[in-house]
């Protein structure tokens, strides 16, 4: 496959990492939308977006629903990262399908992550058959970060609170330019196992989401990046 075309909405610090990384790997980008231009979504139409191949959205929770309706509408493939959005992320998954759309969902694009879920899960599982551990989530993330917990700390709550076998609790910090450390502790009275992941530049969140981009081109559905890493996964 030719380079994609690549259009980001949002222009944050996740939009700009992309924009960055997409260039060095020699995408073209073929419009950048920001939040001023794109009230509900109208700023998002075919002609906007340059003709992409596909869109990278990283915007704010109360504005990804529409963003994605419109990717729709518009006939392009969209990779959002947006999190904060959950209570509406059915009906548009529903919507995307209907509408013969695609769309690839995750609160994280890090493989690390990703790989980090299930060695977590894994790990909740073996401990809550114990029964003898405690468990607890710890989340830290850039004093500029709105949700919390994270999506990625949810994520992980789901997972490992249904292997574990009752509630996992999560505790958040937000504090400095933290890019995002995510810690899975399970307690025993004698012993203690910490299951971590520090994500240590926001490239590997671009990264991610670069590749799940090239992937999702030509497709139809909705996805995650399970979907994606159980694929062949191509380097962006």
């Amino acid at each position: 496959m030719s380079a994609p075309r690549l259009a980001l909405i949002g222009h944050g610090k996740m939009g700009r990492a992309a924009e960055q990384l997409a260039i060095e790997h020699g995408w073209t980008v073929t419009a950048v939308i920001d939040a001023a231009a794109n009230r509900d979504g109208a700023g998002i139409t075919r002609t906007s977006l340059g003709d992409a191949d596909v869109a990278v959205e990283f915007t704010a929770g109360d504005a990804a629903p529409a963003n994605v309706r419109a990717c729709m509408r518009a006939g392009c493939p969209v990779v959002t990262g947006t999190t904060g959005w959950d209570a509406e992320r059915t009906r548009v998954e529903e919507e995307i399908l209907a509408g013969d759309g695609a769309m690839l969902w995750s609160p994280n694009f890090s493989i690390g992550v990703n790989i980090f879920w299930q060695v977590a899960e894994l790990a909740a599982h073996l401990a809550g058959r114990t029964k003898s551990f405690d468990a607890h989530i710890l989340e830290t993330h850039h004093a500029a970060k709105r949700d919390a917990p994270s999506g990625t700390a949810l994520a992980l709550k789901r997972l490992a609170t249904a292997a574990f076998g009752s509630d996992i609790p999560v505790s958040s910090m937000r504090i400095g330019a933290v890019p995002g450390t995510h810690e899975l502790l399970l307690d025993a009275a004698f012993e203690q196992i910490r299951v971590v992941h520090e994500a240590r530049d926001r490239r590997v969140f671009a990264e991610g989401a670069l590749a799940a981009a090239r992937w999702l081109i030509g497709r139809r559905g909705v996805y995650t990046m399970r979907d994606f890493l159980l694929a062949e996964v191509p380097r962006a």
